[in-house]
């Protein structure tokens, strides 16, 4: 998981529905080289190259599938089923999709719309009467889009630690959330919302006069001969159903209880990848929707602002090596999934892991291998020892464009990139002025002079052949200094702050260091600088505690890229 305190622009591995790359500026310098290309193998010692390793046979494993012009190209599972019995996992073996259900959830809309038994432009009070807009408008493509502005109940404070438990009927899910104040008007801003897909499944459930289990299975599962897909229960035999895990990838441990009434219509359902590759084939082939309908699924929404955003309707429209991609992942306790079609090259890819923690992410996976199938994989990178005197002629501050820069530093022999306001990288060099990321497609390079200075520095986000071109405007700042603060001064700072609705920083102490987590985030360290002010060695952020009338701690501010966040102290 990448984390930050606040939205950040990043470095990614994942094509996921919350943000996008955006290329900036053009550049005649040729695109960094890999030091080493692969070597002419067969499509299957491709595929399986990208996997070896991956997934250990004694830990939680990978069911992958990779299809093209409706043949499979390579099908095989990794890893282990069922760590307590021993065993292994198979490619028929079921998981958990977490919120890959959402491109069923918008399919069901569309489907019902196509009937003309509901349009996607209906306020969503017609279908749920007595719903609270707070006097917005609020369709159900603001729905479908994560553009309605509803908080998302999987980030209210304690839901996700304790609510997730509690077996919840949907109206009793919508009770939860529906009386919070809205985050944003519709259609002004783009934030990813399970409380949505909980609504457009109680939209369905109200038109069709089924429950959303029975019209998924009977309208889409079924007459695709989906036999290996549910709704996911606990309860019932479901054959095949892989175990999940979670933690630490060399150490796992059984994931955490959730009842699955919970995720609902945003992420409950279950499935193989060889049913998801015959719902991709339905897709393209106008078995499940009209084309029409599923281009306006696959097309990015407009904010009101005029901004694309990275979603449509369920999708999250992309681009992989300059082509035209459609992919969604998911995440649920025990699992991590992805897949990824690029329907113009008539590629599919799913990679369903029993893990919500692996070593490596699916969708990194799955975009690899996706980019195998089309014929022009990602460069592969060979990292090379680099003496630590020339990384440090590298070490300066960076202009991206007028409210970003990155920063770059040396580490124990190691470069490290910043941007403002995200996380601290750490790259690997492939030559003296070339370096990667791990589990990334991104790369970079450095421009020097006669003396071998960098002058500027040229990244190439998510493996572009152009680069976003940085020029460096001085050195690198000197690492901060850390004071130490009195033990008896950090637990004043113990607490609960809201930065928002729904978005809470908790404060915690650990013998002499102070802690930090923000609301479905890690925990991290904060680092004093002052006896008020700390700051956070991960992250671009600091963070400055502040106090009432009375003289006690009352509240924080959170400085992070160029921003100002108060909150106030809740508990």
């Amino acid at each position: 998981m990448f984390t930050t305190l606040l939205p950040t622009h990043r470095v990614a591995s994942r094509i996921t529905t919350l943000a996008g790359v955006v290329l900036l500026a053009t550049t005649s310098v040729a695109a960094a080289q890999p030091r080493q290309k692969p070597s002419a193998v067969s499509p299957t010692a491709a595929f399986e190259r990208v996997m070896k390793d991956t997934f250990p046979p004694d830990k939680p494993g990978a069911a992958v599938i990779v299809v093209k012009d409706g043949k499979t190209l390579f099908r095989k599972a990794y890893g282990m089923a069922n760590l307590e019995l021993g065993v292994p996992l198979q490619p028929d073996m079921v998981f958990r999709l977490g919120s890959i259900t959402k491109q069923f959830t918008a399919t069901a809309i569309l489907l019902l719309a196509e009937e003309g038994k509901l349009n996607v432009q209906d306020r969503i009070e017609k279908h749920l009467p007595g719903y609270p807009t707070h006097g917005h408008t609020i369709t159900i493509e603001h729905l479908l889009t994560h553009t309605s502005g509803i908080q998302s109940y999987t980030g209210m404070p304690g839901w996700m630690r304790d609510k997730i438990m509690t077996p919840m009927k949907p109206e009793e899910l919508i009770d939860g959330f529906k009386k919070e104040p809205m985050n944003f008007a519709p259609g002004e801003r783009y934030a990813y919302n399970n409380s949505g897909y909980i609504l457009l499944g109680a939209i369905i459930e109200k038109v069709s006069g089924k429950s959303y289990e029975a019209f998924v299975k009977e309208r889409i599962f079924d007459p695709l001969g989906m036999t290996s897909s549910y709704y996911d229960n606990t309860e019932p035999i479901i054959k095949k159903r892989a175990a999940g895990y979670t933690g630490d990838a060399k150490e796992p441990r059984n994931a955490r209880y959730l009842s699955m009434t919970q995720p609902y219509a945003a992420g409950s359902l279950a499935s193989t990848v060889d049913d998801l590759a015959r719902w991709d084939e339905a897709l393209a082939t106008g078995k499940i929707l009209k084309p029409e309908s599923l281009a306006q699924a696959w097309k990015p929404y407009v904010l009101k602002g005029g901004e694309a955003t990275t979603y449509g309707y369920g999708w999250g429209p992309a681009k992989l090596r300059g082509r035209r991609s459609i992919a969604h992942g998911g995440g649920i306790f025990g699992f991590s999934t992805f897949a990824l079609s690029l329907p113009d090259d008539k590629v599919y890819v799913a990679v369903l892991c029993n893990s919500d923690s692996p070593a490596t992410d699916p969708g990194f996976l799955a975009r690899k291998l996706a980019a195998l199938a089309t014929g022009d994989p990602f460069p592969e990178w060979t990292e090379l020892k680099v003496d630590s005197a020339i990384l440090e002629r590298y070490a300066g501050v960076y202009r991206i464009d007028a409210n970003s820069t990155r920063t770059v530093t040396v580490t124990d022999g190691r470069l490290n990139t910043q941007r403002t306001g995200a996380q601290l990288l750490p790259a690997r060099a492939s030559s003296e002025t070339e370096f990667f990321y791990d589990q990334s497609f991104t790369h970079f390079k450095f421009v020097v002079d006669a003396s071998g200075r960098a002058t500027e520095m040229l990244m190439y986000q998510d493996g572009a052949s152009e680069a976003q071109r940085a020029p460096r405007e001085a050195d690198a700042p000197k690492e901060r200094a850390v004071v130490q603060v009195a033990p008896a001064l950090l637990s004043e700072y113990v607490g609960e702050y809201e930065l928002g609705p729904g978005f809470i920083l908790t404060v915690t102490r650990e013998g002499d260091r102070l802690m930090t987590q923000a609301t479905g985030q890690q925990k991290f360290e904060v680092f004093a600088s002052s006896d008020t002010e700390f700051f956070l060695k991960v992250v671009d952020a600091r963070i400055v505690f502040t106090r009432g009338a009375s003289g006690a701690v009352d509240g924080l501010v959170l400085h992070q890229g160029g921003r100002e966040m108060k909150a106030r102290k809740t508990k």
